[in-house]
């Protein structure tokens, strides 16, 4: 009777993949220093410190040395060491990093666990040897399909202070056939990447003097910010949010009540005044809110009370982490925050979750997943907050997504440090998932600000705040609609929605009387005035990805008609100007 396959965990298996590309690096290079290597999303990397700069053409060679070592089947042994001997190895083999590592261990009292890859056998001899918590696939032959990607360097633990080490990244999957359709991916989002269309159709730059993670957006790309934030304006007044305004500066002291200065410190540079005042560029807006909150009295009758502002934070992120849109130092949030009685706070997760549906299916979104992100139990301390009050938020948040979608998970550790939250991801048109929409449930910033409002009994009681972001950081969800539509937005989001295209001059005029009918029915439009063939005209509108183009020519002049020709399905159809505009 044949047994099944039981299943490989795929982080024990990209884990293992690193291992292996450790072997295989030490097998070209043996006086190569090993820094760490961990699983990541599709893959895993490893850290080296080598003799000379790797070039693209090592990665096959090492790919092919890995490979070698995986038909080996070589078995993956844990083994627990003494300090003194484990140290004792370190230092004879120079293996400078992970002796380092290894004496942080020692000092925090955890073991020095070792996995060596051993050679099947009753004599199996270890080939390699890694300091390593684990955990692994029983031996190589079970490292699945892997890919070496690309070469980067990377600081020692992350630190710009150490040494520079050069990392390499792997992809690695349980077949070859889910590499294969991971790589195909990577082979569509280069045609999609939102860098290169943002320069293509002129929706943003950057500018050296300006600096990284500031991007400039020019009039197309004003537009399109603009018109994201129009819409989740909308989706917010007819839920009953009111628009409040705060300044973008605030003294230090809002943000050590808040408890932000204390841990996000590296991101909120501090300014001081020739006066001695110490001044911070606002990372959230949270802490601005609250006073708001305060600076009148509320009854239950005002809440759910819910502040919504499109505003910009600033946030230092280092500069080899900043990334187009992606990841920017200054971020619009649609920010929002709910103030409510205890009693309401299912209500209005589910009043938000719905809004976030809304928006999703306006984008094509059609399929997502919540995390909820919990605390750490093993790190209590870095929390605010009760066990009871977080046992109860965390409850809450379950049961309002549980009413939601079926499709989540716990992401254990993953809370800030003042409330759970709620994290949606989505995939899009290429099946890349994004974490998009946030809410977290928070019972102790009202405790820090001394929140209150008057109960139904007379009595003062306490609300609880939901933090909420549904578009998140409006540049980076710009980045993500970008490469979801191709850069060819659909046509209430795009900038241009149509280009008048008259064959030659002498239909210059009736092109006009066609823009004057789409000017006074508010359409977004353009006329190619150039000298270029009608070919190279189309040919123009269509890299510019415009929804429409109108045609006009001697025919459509005698007709009154316009030959509109559609960007999506290239079909083209002659018909009036106010069929057209019914269309639009």
């Amino acid at each position: 009777m044949s047994k099944e396959k039981q299943p490989i965990d795929i982080n024990a298996m990209r884990h293992s993949c690193a291992h292996v590309l450790a072997q295989a690096v030490l097998q070209m290079f043996p006086e190569a220093k090993l820094g760490i290597g961990p699983t990541i999303e599709n893959g895993f990397y490893y850290d080296f410190e080598l003799p000379r700069t790797l070039i693209p053409e090592d990665l096959p060679i090492l790919e092919k040395k890995m490979k070698q070592i995986a038909k080996q089947n070589q078995k993956f042994i844990c083994k627990d060491e003494p300090v003194e001997k484990s140290l004792e190895f370190f230092k004879q083999t120079g293996q400078k990093y992970k002796l380092e590592l290894a004496k942080e261990f020692a000092e925090e009292g955890k073991e020095i666990t070792f996995y060596e890859n051993v050679m099947p056998g009753p004599d199996g001899k270890a080939m390699f040897v890694d300091l390593c918590r684990g955990g692994h696939v029983d031996h190589t032959g079970q490292c699945g399909a892997f890919k070496l990607m690309k070469i980067a360097g990377a600081y020692w633990r992350g630190d710009e202070k150490n040494a520079m080490l050069q990392r390499i990244y792997g992809a690695a999957f349980e077949t070859q056939e889910e590499l294969d359709a991971y790589l195909k991916q990577l082979e569509e989002a280069k045609k999609r990447d939102h860098r290169v269309l943002g320069k293509q159709l002129s929706l943003f730059v950057s500018s050296p003097l300006v600096g990284p993670g500031y991007p400039l957006f020019l009039p197309k790309g004003a537009l399109v910010k603009k018109l994201l934030e129009d819409y989740i304006t909308s989706l917010k007044k007819k839920r009953g949010y009111k628009f409040v305004c705060i300044p973008h500066v605030a003294k230090e002291d809002l943000y050590i009540r808040s408890g932000h200065m204390g841990k996000y410190d590296a991101m909120m540079p501090t300014m001081e005044t020739a006066e001695g005042e110490k001044l911070v560029m606002k990372a959230m807006n949270c802490p601005h809110h609250f006073e708001l909150y305060n600076a009148e009295p509320h009854s239950y009758k005002d809440l759910p009370l819910r502040y919504a502002e499109n505003t910009a934070v600033y946030r230092y992120e280092k500069s080899g982490e900043v990334n187009g849109l992606f990841r920017v130092r200054a971020i619009t949030q649609d920010d929002t925050h709910h103030f409510v009685t205890h009693d309401q706070i299912e209500s209005e997760i589910e009043m938000v979750l719905g809004l976030i549906k809304e928006l999703y299916a306006k984008f094509g979104f059609e399929k997502f997943k919540a995390r909820i992100s919990v605390r750490d139990p093993a790190n209590p301390g870095k929390y605010f907050g009760s066990d009871e009050v977080w046992k109860k938020a965390e409850e809450k948040l379950i049961s309002s997504v549980q009413k939601w979608t079926g499709d989540y998970f716990i992401g254990e550790g993953e809370a800030a440090f003042y409330g759970p939250k709620i994290d949606v991801m989505v995939q899009d048109a290429i099946g890349r998932e994004w974490q998009l929409s946030t809410v977290q449930l928070d019972f102790n910033q009202p405790e820090n600000f001394d929140m209150t409002y008057n109960g139904e009994d007379g009595k003062v009681h306490r609300p609880a705040v939901l933090h909420v972001a549904v578009l998140g950081s409006i540049e980076r969800f710009m980045g993500i609609i970008i490469e979801h539509y191709t850069g060819a937005f659909p046509a209430w989001l795009a900038p241009v929605q149509a280009v008048i295209l008259p064959v030659s001059d002498k239909f210059m005029d009736y092109a006009k009387e066609v823009a004057a009918q789409l000017e006074a029915k508010g359409i977004r439009y353009e006329i190619d005035d150039s000298s270029e063939t009608l070919g190279k005209k189309i040919r123009n509108s269509e890299l510019m990805k415009v929804p429409y183009m109108l045609v006009v020519g001697e025919k459509e002049v005698a007709e009154k008609n316009i030959a509109v020709r559609d960007y999506a399905t290239k079909k083209q159809e002659v018909m009036a100007v106010e069929r057209f505009l019914e269309l639009m």
